[in-house]
């Protein structure tokens, strides 16, 4: 008999790291924030961020996710906060089980261009983030960034 169990199948949460890239702007302190292009949340504005792979840093995973997705580099990064996405389709049933590790950059260079899973990319004022319907989430850990350390 074998008793060797196969969690092959098994749902697991997945590791995502999201980004909260800031540059100084002329009226302020910019963030940038990306249109997603798949799933989850497909097609609503968020922070850039991504699966981490397999023998990846947290650190590495977030800068090569910014670079993929807006073709800009960053540096600076520090640790934000820690979230759960548990995301349901219109039924409630749970489609994603996310667990994010978000952390604040600075941009250091590039022009911002939408890649991988962006469909569009944008610098926005943080004081104008009411008007990009974010999660809740998203919102939250943007503006804890923004406290962290301005550069002004």
């Amino acid at each position: 008999m074998n008793d060797t169990i196969d969690n092959s199948s098994a749902r697991r949460p997945v590791v995502g790291v999201g980004v909260v890239v800031l540059r100084e702007g002329a009226g302020g302190l910019d963030v940038l924030l990306i249109r997603r292009g798949k799933p989850p949340r497909q097609g609503q504005w968020s922070i850039p961020g991504g699966k981490q792979e397999w023998g990846e840093t947290l650190k590495a995973a977030a800068a090569r996710e910014v670079l993929e997705e807006t073709g800009l580099t960053v540096g600076d990064l520090a640790l934000i906060d820690v979230a759960d996405g548990l995301i349901c389709d219109t039924g409630g049933g749970l489609t994603h089980h996310l667990s994010l590790i978000d952390y604040r950059a600075w941009w250091s260079g590039g022009e911002p261009k939408p890649g991988d899973d962006a469909v569009a990319v944008c610098w926005v004022p943080v004081a104008g983030l009411a008007d990009y319907n974010l999660w809740s989430e998203t919102t939250r850990v943007i503006l804890m960034a923004a406290a962290m350390d301005q550069r002004a």
